[in-house]
């Protein structure tokens, strides 16, 4: 099993390794199936790995190699287990040292001092959830302000279609009125028309009438036997 973490090191997720290479996720558990095939070791949350710098560094020999990857596992594999047999030594031979925190607890001073500081660290800790509630709260209201801004925009819309709506059917209405009453008009100066024409016409026809009557009667006067001056001035006394 691992043991070489060193305090305070920064985990990565697979995401996060993958950003840094510039690689895809899934080609970061490639190259970690690679080195677990070949007896390497991650630090696991149960199925899921947990990188630090030296695994990262061990990512960037198998994507880099430009032998075999497997080959260059085996490699990474044994500078792995040499470094925590190193380890292991040095934690096997390290003098064991008095617990200094159970220590500094059986100190007045040291307790005192610790109780601060967890007195303080409280008060931030409430301090940053009274901030949080105030955040969450400013939150919820800019939401409920964005969803009352959404119906009141959603309503505006509505209601100008609607009226852009009405106004184009009282227009489209407003012509055809127009147009009945142009052609209602047209139709009249027609109709008044066609009674001049025909009574233009009855006129004309009564006129002929009038000059054939009279055509004929002189024609007639001219035909008998007596006097041709006689005849004519008879025809003008009628």
């Amino acid at each position: 099993m691992r043991h070489d973490i060193e305090p305070n090191e920064r985990a990565f997720s697979s995401k996060a390794v993958a950003d840094e290479l510039g690689i895809a996720t899934t080609t970061v558990r490639k190259y970690g199936q690679i080195l677990e095939r070949n007896g390497y070791e991650f630090f696991k949350d149960g199925d899921r790995r947990i990188f630090v710098r030296s695994d990262i560094k061990a990512l960037i020999a198998i994507r880099d190699t430009a032998k075999n990857r497997d080959d260059t596992a085996i490699e990474i594999v044994a500078q792995q287990k040499e470094r925590l047999e190193e380890k292991q030594e040095a934690m096997e031979t390290k003098p064991a040292t008095q617990d200094t925190y159970d220590f500094s607890l059986q100190d007045p001073n040291q307790l005192h001092e610790f109780i601060k500081f967890l007195s303080s660290e409280l008060a931030a800790t409430r301090e940053m959830n009274v901030q949080l509630q105030n955040d969450m709260s400013h939150l919820k209201s800019t939401v409920s302000q964005l969803q009352q801004d959404h119906h009141v925009i959603s309503s505006g819309v509505g209601n100008f279609s609607q009226k852009t709506n009405t106004k184009i059917e009282k227009l489209v209405e407003q012509q055809q009125n127009h147009y009945e009453q142009l052609l209602e008009q047209e139709k009249q100066k027609s109709e008044l028309l066609q009674e001049e024409i025909k009574q233009m016409r009855e006129e004309q026809q009564k006129e002929w009438r009038v000059q054939n009557d009279f055509n004929k009667q002189l024609q007639e006067s001219f035909q008998k036997p007596k006097g041709f001056w006689e005849s004519l001035f008879s025809v003008f006394r009628k």
